[in-house]
C-alpha cells in the first residue's frame, strides 16, 4: 500500500477536505498557497492516464466539486488543476487557488503552516463542499 492509499484509508493522518467511495481530497502538507489540495483515487493507480474513461470522468467530476469549494472558501481568479509528480507512484491532482500563474509555480518556496492553520483551511473547504 502506497503513502496516498494509507492516507485515504486513515492509516496516516491528513487534513481531509472531501471524500467519497472512490476519491479522497486532502490538503497538501507543503502548500504553494492556502487551500492547495490533492485529489486522489482510492484505487492504487500510478499514472493518471491509466485510468479507464469512466473512472477518469468521475475523478474529474469529483475534482471539480472540490475546486468549486476551494474557490468559495478562498476567493481567487481560478483554481489551477495540475497533474504532475513522480515522487509518489499514485495518481494525484493538485488544485491550487490562483490570483496569478506564479501561485502554481512549484519552484517557489512552500508555505509553513501550523496545525491550527491546516485545520482551519480544511474546515473552510469542507464547509463549501457540496
Amino acid at each position: 500500500m502506497d503513502i496516498f492509499s494509507k492516507i485515504a484509508a486513515g492509516e496516516i493522518p491528513s487534513y481531509k477536505v472531501a471524500a467519497d467511495d472512490e476519491f479522497y481530497a486532502f490538503l497538501d502538507i507543503n502548500p504553494l498557497v492556502k487551500g492547495h489540495t490533492l485529489v486522489i483515487p482510492r484505487r492504487e493507480v500510478d499514472y493518471y492516464f491509466d485510468m479507464n474513461d469512466d473512472e477518469l470522468a468521475r475523478y474529474q467530476q469529483f475534482a471539480k466539486r472540490v475546486a468549486l469549494a476551494i474557490k468559495k472558501a478562498f476567493p481567487c481568479k481560478k483554481v489551477a488543476q495540475v497533474v504532475l509528480g513522480l515522487e509518489v507512484a499514485h495518481a494525484h491532482i493538485h488544485l491550487i487557488p490562483m490570483q496569478t500563474e506564479q501561485d502554481a509555480d512549484f519552484r517557489r518556496e512552500k508555505l509553513k503552516l501550523s496545525e491550527e492553520e491546516f485545520k482551519e483551511i480544511a474546515a473552510k473547504i469542507q464547509q463549501e463542499f457540496v
